[in-house]
């Protein structure tokens, strides 16, 4: 079968670790089964497997990709779940799962033809949903859709501000957000960032450490580091800030102070269950919420695909169709 995998790892030029061709077909231990893979949406997750973040050279070729759509081995149109973990460890949570991992990580992605994974991580696809839809959700807009709705203590009407607009799971809150009644506020250092930000819904656009009208209900962050200090102070007392990433540093000033003098709440979020993803699939299908789509093209043109994401040429999804 076709397949997108990792063939080597290179941290300058990562899609020169990419090869595109023939792979065995996958194995399908008890409990698992295939899907016939009929959409595929690329993350930068991807793009740092190829750097070699999260894989070793022994694991190599990995077939890539955490995201996909298709059809079972019984003909029913499925969404999987990239989450490979035990629920029944921690309290039917698998994201909680100490072993836990993504598709890519210790068994094969997405980027294929065919796919094995357990029978469990498929949940029916709407068919209000394409395939192409479908195969967005799995990653970034279920990781935003876990901080807004599970995570975060707030109710309809409350005012979120979303930090570093115009990443991946950053444009997925704004939508999901929007679609659920929250008032939408979002911070970048580039216009055009927020100018698309306002496009897709948001209610307002700052400068990244812009004072803001009012203070928050929550913040959601990704940023981390250059972002801290802003998100606690832009929180209204008793407020909370979720977490789900930190891709400009780890280790800011914590400013305890000012967290427990206002009662401030900090909460981690990663990824989510295979039932909060059935739960956005229907979402999705109720609200009319859509994820944005970059650009489709079919799985044989993955090198450009990459491309565009390493470039940072894309403003929503890249998605692969076979």
């Amino acid at each position: 079968m076709f397949a997108v995998t990792a063939a080597r790892f290179d941290a300058e030029d990562p899609t020169a670790g990419l090869d595109l061709g023939e792979h065995a077909e996958p194995e399908v231990p008890d409990g698992w089964t295939t899907v016939t893979v009929k959409a595929a949406s690329l993350n930068h997750h991807d793009v740092w497997s190829l750097r070699g973040v999260g894989l070793s050279a022994d694991q190599l070729p990995m077939i890539l990709g955490c995201d996909a759509a298709g059809v079972d081995a019984d003909g029913n149109e499925v969404v999987v779940h990239a989450v490979i973990g035990d629920p029944t460890v921690a309290g039917g949570d698998e994201t909680l799962d100490p072993s836990r991992s993504l598709l890519s990580e210790r068994h094969d992605g997405t980027f294929a033809e065919r796919l094995a994974v357990p029978r469990r991580n498929l949940v029916p696809k709407p068919q209000a949903l394409s395939f192409e839809e479908a195969a967005c959700l799995p990653t970034a807009y279920l990781t935003a859709f876990r901080m807004l709705f599970d995570r975060a203590p707030i109710g309809t009407g409350a005012t979120v501000l979303v930090q570093g607009a115009g990443g991946g799971v950053a444009t997925a809150l704004v939508l999901l957000g929007r679609a659920a009644g929250y008032r939408m506020w979002v911070t970048s250092r580039s216009e055009h960032k927020r100018d698309r930000a306002l496009r897709l819904g948001a209610d307002m656009a700052f400068e990244a450490g812009a004072r803001l009208p009012e203070r928050v209900d929550a913040v959601m962050e990704t940023v981390g580091q250059a972002t801290w200090a802003h998100s606690l102070r832009a929180l209204r007392p008793g407020g909370v800030v979720v977490i789900a990433g930190a891709t400009s540093g780890a280790v800011p000033p914590a400013e305890l102070n000012r967290v427990f003098f206002l009662q401030l709440s900090v909460i981690g979020s990663t990824m989510g269950t295979r039932g909060e993803l059935a739960r956005l699939l229907t979402f999705c299908a109720q609200t009319g919420a859509r994820p944005v789509i970059d650009r489709a093209m079919p799985l044989t043109d993955a090198r450009a695909g990459f491309a565009a994401m390493v470039a940072g040429d894309l403003f929503g999804k890249v998605v692969f169709t076979l």
